[in-house]
């Protein structure tokens, strides 16, 4: 398999010891899992999402929302969608939230987010747990849990005054997956974790780390050295990409990958 990423200083590619990662990326996003891309400014999500994209069925309806136009989705059925600021009048605004509220008459089935950055983020929830499977956003967080946490937050700003209980049931069921990323200190911008969402204990939304980057050091160029390694744990949802075709060696998983 080519590499999924080497541009930019983004780089996950099968001669790093990156092959299942690659695999499982192109899996998941084929057989519509909903995947949340997390990491701080600069860390390289919109050039992942971009990659991403490459493994959405060339015959599905996308629509991407974002505040400025970023993302170059190489599909034939892509539709465009921007906010726009108000005029001198105060008058004219189209948000987020607009947007992917009228984005759901438009018949997609894959709804793609720039970034949630407010409460945009429960009218996303509502599209992830009603039929738009495989949906794409970013999100500003520096690590998996604070994500959630942010996402929560995000919704809350959407003026409902939900249970707290209510609206982490509503994460766990929409987000399937989260790829965390970091720009390192050598430049270089790194899938550094992903995480599956495997439900609820509790009020808690439960996290498993299937697979992570090892860092070991750094060599006398400065630049960050490391591995790739599967944590052992086998996610939730292999059953089900097994079942839609997905040839996936259930041994990835328990194994270090370089």
């Amino acid at each position: 398999m080519a590499p999924l990423l080497e541009v930019q200083n983004l780089t996950i590619t099968p001669e790093a010891g990156g092959d299942p990662i690659v695999k499982n990326i192109n899996f998941s996003v084929e057989a519509g899992k909903v995947i949340a891309l997390i990491g701080e400014s600069g860390s390289g999500k919109t050039t992942m999402l971009n990659a991403m994209s490459n493994f959405i069925p060339a015959d599905e309806r996308i629509v991407t929302i974002e505040d400025s136009a970023e993302l170059q989705l190489q599909l034939p059925h892509v539709v465009r969608l921007e906010t726009r600021p108000a005029n001198i009048e105060g008058k004219g605004e189209v948000t987020l939230r607009d947007l992917v509220k009228n984005s759901l008459r438009m018949r997609p089935d894959r709804v793609v987010i720039g970034e949630v950055r407010g409460g945009e983020a429960f009218d996303m929830l509502q599209a992830m747990n009603t039929g738009h499977d495989g949906s794409l956003t970013t999100v500003h967080a520096n690590k998996p849990r604070d994500s959630l946490a942010r996402v929560e937050n995000m919704v809350s700003m959407a003026g409902f005054e939900l249970p707290t209980s209510a609206v982490r049931k509503q994460i766990a069921s929409a987000i399937n997956i989260i790829v965390q990323l970091n720009r390192l200190e050598d430049g270089s911008r790194r899938v550094m974790s992903i995480q599956e969402v495997s439900g609820m204990e509790g009020d808690i939304i439960t996290l498993s780390e299937i697979f992570k980057f090892d860092r070991t050091g750094v060599n006398e160029q400065g630049v960050v050295q490391g591995d790739y390694m599967a944590t052992g744990l086998i996610p939730n949802c292999l059953s089900k990409l097994q079942s839609m075709g997905c040839n996936i060696d259930r041994s990835v998983f328990s194994t270090q990958l370089s």
